[in-house]
This record gives structure tokens, sequence and C-alpha cells, in this order.
């Protein structure tokens, strides 16, 4: 079974104003959101929010490794 977060949540665990998030979406830097039964009703699947913190702190740690080297 997938998790779905609703904008709340991914504000909270991304850091990322509503602002961003939805520009992010738009220009495909964040993943899609997920129509729950309106349009105005509207969640993210956790995985993909999760790969997407994941590949962040992986691009911030590799560009800092490359500065210190």
């Amino acid at each position: 079974m997938q998790e779905i977060l609703r904008k709340k949540a991914v504000l909270a665990r991304t850091g990322l104003s509503h602002t961003t998030l939805y520009a992010r979406m738009a220009q495909g830097k964040f993943p899609r959101s997920v129509r729950l039964g309106s349009p105005h009703i509207v969640g993210w699947l956790a995985h993909e929010v999760d790969e997407w913190i994941n590949e962040r702190v992986s691009e911030s740690r590799g560009e800092q490794t490359r500065a210190t080297a």
C-alpha cells in the first residue's frame, strides 16, 4: 500500500513554501501530485517525495565533497 501525503505534510517534510512547491512541479523538478477525488483535493506519493529529498541530500553532499577535496 502506498502512503499519500497531503500538501501540509509535504511542505513540512521538504521545507518548501507553497509557491516553491508548485513552481518546481511546473518545472518538472518535483513529483507531480495525484488527484484524490476532485481537482482541488490532491496528495503526493510519500516514496516519491522521499526520493526527491534523498536526491537533494546526495547532490548537496556531493558538492561539499568536491569543494573540500
